[in-house]
């Protein structure tokens, strides 16, 4: 429904289409809305919940979330989450997240990743994906390049809501499926963002520090190259699934691999997918 001029929601205006591009008297929404498509993997997801509805036995490894009749969150972190309640903590926390949790994220990643970084320049969002598209919406303007690897997670979306000229890097098994420094640089050049995730969703793959290094010495090379005047290049590099590392596999990140690249990242990370998939594990080890 619109709004009238006095703020109230007129029930006379026009519908509107949700899955269209026009309203219901025929006007055109944004470009933008009218590009819209919806999230492959939420789709298979849903398909597979009706398939459940029916009553079918289902072995669903589509969206990372488990019911939470076979795998709760853990009781002390339900007895916390009362407590907090019962305290009356229900309101609006800062929107750059409570100052308790940024200081304890800052703690977190320079006792675990060896990276020192002041509380100013950590912010919280409710999941990943609000700080993901902060992150287009914050450096990317319209028709500037976003290169992003596929396969991987929802950048072909965030480029279409920030008006970006998306460019899909086609990866290979022999490598992983992940980014070489080859297939980077014809289409880093004059490029905005470079998205870059490890360990990789949906693969599970992740960088070797050899492979990173060199993606990150094009992106400083680029970067040396461009004039006073131009915008830099940039790395969103997200590491939400950097603690699932098993084996001989050792997680890297790009500041770590190379300092210089302090000043282009930006990481996205997360806690919620972290613990939630390392306390599912336990359960099932334990049964």
């Amino acid at each position: 429904m619109a709004h009238e001029g006095n703020g109230r929601a007129s029930a006379k205006s026009p519908a509107t289409s949700v899955g269209g591009s026009t309203t219901g008297d025929g006007r055109r929404l944004s470009t933008m809305a009218g590009g819209l498509v919806g999230s492959e993997i939420l789709k298979i997801a849903a398909e597979i919940r009706a398939v459940v509805a029916s009553g079918r036995a289902v072995c669903n490894l589509t969206v990372g979330d488990f019911s939470p009749s076979e795998f709760r969150i853990p009781e002390f972190l339900e007895a916390k989450i009362e407590e907090a309640l019962q305290r009356g903590e229900t309101n609006y926390p800062p929107s750059n997240g409570m100052p308790q949790l940024r200081e304890a994220v800052r703690d977190f990643y320079e006792r675990w990743l060896g990276l020192e970084y002041p509380v100013e320049s950590i912010l919280i969002t409710g999941g990943a994906r609000p700080g993901i598209y902060a992150t287009y919406r914050t450096l990317v303007d319209p028709g500037e390049r976003v290169v992003y690897p596929v396969p991987s997670w929802n950048n072909n979306h965030y480029s279409h809501l920030v008006g970006a000229d998306g460019v899909a890097v086609v990866c290979e098994a022999k490598d992983a499926f992940l980014p070489t420094r080859a297939k980077l640089e014809a289409p880093l050049r004059g490029a905005r963002l470079l998205a870059l995730n490890s360990p990789l969703n949906p693969t599970g793959t992740a960088f070797t520090a050899e492979a990173l290094g060199e993606i990150c010495d094009l992106v400083l090379a680029e970067n040396a190259r461009r004039g006073a005047g131009e915008c830099p290049l940039y790395l969103m590099y997200d590491q939400v699934y950097w603690m699932l590392t098993f084996g001989d596999i050792v997680h890297v990140n790009p500041v770590s691999l190379r300092p210089e690249m302090r000043r282009y990242t930006v990481f996205a990370d997360g806690i919620s997918t972290i613990r939630k998939f390392f306390f599912q594990a336990r359960k099932l080890i334990s049964i």
